[in-house]
């Protein structure tokens, strides 16, 4: 089950997308306009998310098809955190880009995960959106991945990310991580929140990234989560243990798809991101 923000005269809406229809919770239950508010009412009744909206969509008007093909953020999430080297072509790259490659599969082998802080509110893109490359950096490139959706330290559903990184400005020196992740628009994610209940195996999705430029496509490529070395529960565990965790939180669990090291993106580009069964995130790039 797939869960979407949308907006409109109406005011914000979550809307629940099955195999049959498009339901509008919000109209059955006012209060009940946000994925956060329904994770609440979830919680409140002991209940999951798809019980919750399954009740709901039973009095719950339809909409179009069209009215989640340009959605909103999906979930208003207070912090966003991602995890590093879970794949071994993650690794790779980073050794291209800094010449330093044994902290790299330190990280890869070890038994600590590389999990660190990536955006807030401010910082994040939804779909449609455009994400950011910093001004001050010769060598950027999005980072497909797949977006675990947690509410009060559960994992509750599963997104698309867009974890965009200066790789020369990491490159460079490993300890300025946090200026070649963290700035205006370095982040996407959507479209939609599909639940977790509703998701057989997050660790067997195809995930797949397209990067277009004036109409040529420069980068195509595909993977599957299966490669990653680390589980789901493992990279959560590792977030919250000794944190003190909000209550909306989405922590992107590593990057599979890496373009050539000649490529870097542009203004004006077009990125899309496809993982199976969770949905496709698109965006267009902008400097910053």
């Amino acid at each position: 089950m797939r869960y979407y923000q949308i907006g409109g005269e109406a005011g914000p809406r979550v809307v629940l997308r099955t195999a049959d229809a498009v339901y509008d919770l919000t109209a059955v239950k006012p209060g009940v306009d946000s994925f956060g508010s329904l994770a609440a009412a979830a919680s409140i009744t002991d209940q999951s998310l798809d019980e919750v909206a399954d009740r709901l969509a039973a009095d719950a008007p339809t909409r179009s098809e069209s009215d989640v093909e340009t959605p909103e953020t999906p979930i208003w999430a207070e912090e966003v955190w991602a995890a590093g080297v879970t794949y071994e072509i993650s690794g790779e790259a980073r050794e291209a880009e800094s010449g330093r490659p044994d902290i790299y599969y330190d990280v890869y082998d070890g038994e600590r995960p590389e999990v660190f802080f990536k955006a807030t509110p401010s910082r994040l893109v939804g779909p449609g959106g455009a994400v950011g490359i910093r001004a001050d950096s010769e060598w950027d490139v999005p980072e497909p991945e797949l977006g675990v959706v947690l509410y009060e330290g559960d994992i509750v559903g599963y997104t698309v990310g867009n974890d965009v990184s200066s790789r020369s400005i990491e490159g460079e020196n490993s300890l300025y991580l946090p200026q070649a992740k963290v700035y205006d628009r370095c982040c996407s994610i959507g479209p939609c929140v599909r639940s977790a209940a509703s998701l057989d195996d997050p660790h067997d999705l195809e995930m797949s990234m397209r990067i277009e430029r004036d109409g040529e496509t420069m980068y195509d490529d595909a993977t599957s989560t299966g490669e990653m070395v680390r589980s789901v529960e493992e990279l959560v565990d590792c977030y919250t243990a000794h944190n003190a965790v909000p209550e909306r939180a989405v922590l992107l669990t590593g990057t599979s798809l890496v373009p050539d090291d000649d490529f870097t993106l542009r203004e004006g580009d077009d990125v899309r991101i496809e993982i199976e069964e969770v949905g496709v995130l698109s965006n267009t790039v902008t400097e910053v």
